[in-house]
């Protein structure tokens, strides 16, 4: 602790944090002079046909001080701060979308990136004077503290009088002039320096979180972004789905049809000139007819089993543990059946992570348990095993995790070395009946 704290002033972090905080203030300065001027002029001549066009110019050109902003934040604060949609692609599409110079006008005003950039140019001054005023405590007032045995001398030898309390130039007041005040000046500063360095890493936090809210994507945008990337999820998963299906019917069901149908042909064939042959051939042909029926069962399973549309979550789990290579406690507390889409996502959920179970842990025993928590269906697997899993590995549970955000559900992973492995899922609860109100 008190190493981190000794390293602190003079870490890489904490001089770019300072030097763009020191930075704030003359970036202050012009932001608001030209914001302001700028802002004023339009507001003004907005009576006459110049007015409205000289603001719209205006708030694009904030939209680059934004981006000019955010890249600061990022390279010296380390913000993580989302590019919303750059000002020439936003204005292409304005362009795109409205008729007539009047209706892009229009946007470009209400366009609500471009204010918040304003407020942001406007805030940076006195924000600006606050933080170039802690980094001249901080460092000016600091190091020369620190440094105050170095350049006493030759002051004194000036004539003029060294740091003191209520000193006049005139020999009054308490100057520290003696070798251990001197230290004791230059102690004084080591503190400040170390007291000041996490206030500045507490003040770039802040800086950072108001240059997010103001310059980052609006919340509305940032969702639209999460379901576009959700949506795109969601259909790569179901192309990956009908790729498996389509495969799954080529290789299996269908090769063994085709080959089925050749051999009802021979036995049909001989049926004339050698029935016994033919009694045996059919035979043959029965008994591949079980086999196919049986794989046609395990792909509709896979689809949507048939157990978990007629009976619900706790039955379908059930079949699902029976089938797995580890003992399984299936805990099921539900009042009620929740929407057909979430009670499918759920089963193959569990389905996946009791696969895992079988194929990776090296479990002797594995739970499920389900319940439902206000509007969440909440959902735990847990199991005996070995551990280390990480859905960061790129392993399945990094796509079940996608699967579940694409529909604004999230999957925890607590997995130790040597285990145990506790696999938390969480989806939205809607009601069976509520959607079946809205369909008819």
């Amino acid at each position: 602790m008190m190493t981190t704290l000794l390293r602190m002033p003079f870490e890489p972090r904490t001089l770019r944090e300072g030097l763009h905080l020191l930075l704030n203030g003359p970036l202050g300065v012009l932001s608001m002079v030209l914001t302001v001027t700028c802002l004023a002029t339009g507001f003004g001549l907005s009576v006459t046909f110049i007015g409205l066009p000289l603001l719209a110019l205006t708030l694009i050109a904030l939209r680059w001080w934004a981006r000019v902003s955010r890249g600061r934040a990022r390279v010296m604060l380390g913000a993580r701060i989302e590019e919303p949609e750059r000002t020439g692609a936003w204005l292409r599409r304005v362009r795109r979308e409205e008729k007539g110079w009047l209706a892009v006008l229009g946007q470009v005003l209400k366009e609500g990136q471009s204010w918040r950039g304003a407020a942001h140019a406007l805030l940076l001054l006195p924000w600006g004077a606050f933080t170039f005023l802690l980094m001249g405590v901080a460092w000016a007032g600091s190091l020369s503290m620190v440094t105050y045995p170095l350049w006493f001398w030759p002051l004194r030898d000036a004539g003029e009088p060294g740091i003191g309390i209520g000193t006049d130039g005139d020999g009054g007041g308490w100057v520290s002039d003696t070798p251990l005040e001197l230290v004791l000046v230059a102690l004084q500063g080591v503190a400040l320096l170390l007291v000041t360095a996490p206030v500045i890493r507490g003040v770039a936090a802040a800086e950072r979180r108001m240059t997010a809210l103001l310059l980052g994507p609006s919340a509305a945008a940032a969702r639209v972004r999460e379901l576009e990337s959700d949506r795109a999820a969601v259909v790569d998963t179901s192309a990956a789905d009908l790729r498996r299906i389509e495969r799954d019917l080529h290789d299996g069901a269908q090769a063994r049809l085709v080959a089925l149908a050749m051999d009802l042909g021979m036995a049909k064939e001989k049926l004339a000139t050698d029935p016994e042959a033919a009694a045996r051939m059919v035979d043959e042909a029965h008994g591949e007819v079980k086999v196919v029926l049986q794989e046609l069962r395990d792909l509709a399973r896979g689809i949507h089993p048939a157990i978990l549309t007629d009976r619900g979550l706790g039955p379908s789990l059930s079949v699902l543990a029976a089938r797995c290579t580890v003992p399984v406690t299936v805990e099921v507390e539900l009042a009620a059946r929740p929407a057909e889409a979430v009670e499918g996502i759920a089963y193959f959920t569990v389905s996946e992570l009791l696969q895992n179970v079988s194929k990776h842990s090296g479990a002797r025993h594995a739970g499920v348990e389900i319940w439902r928590a206000d509007d969440r269906l909440m959902i735990q697997v847990l199991d005996d095993g070995r551990g280390g899993a990480d859905p960061a590995a790129g392993s399945g549970l990094a796509g079940l995790a996608d699967r579940l955000a694409a529909v604004d559900g999230v999957l925890a992973v607590n997995s130790p070395q040597g285990g145990p492995t506790t696999v938390s899922a969480v989806l939205p609860w809607r009601d069976r009946a509520a959607v079946g109100a809205r369909r008819g």
